[in-house]
């Protein structure tokens, strides 16, 4: 991994697949799982757990 690196896409990225979850949420519960994954991935990104 690279000394430094700017975690704050991975951030922007979280936030654009939680509005899409929510978004799913509210419209078409039955999609919800389809945006899960990229906010799960984002998120521990960001933390800088993977």
């Amino acid at each position: 991994m690279e000394v430094g690196q700017s975690r704050t896409k991975y951030w922007v990225l979280f936030i654009v697949w939680l509005a899409i979850l929510v978004t799913l949420m509210v419209f078409y519960r039955q999609f919800f799982w389809l945006a899960l994954p990229g906010t799960a991935t984002y998120f521990a990104k960001g933390m800088d757990l993977i």
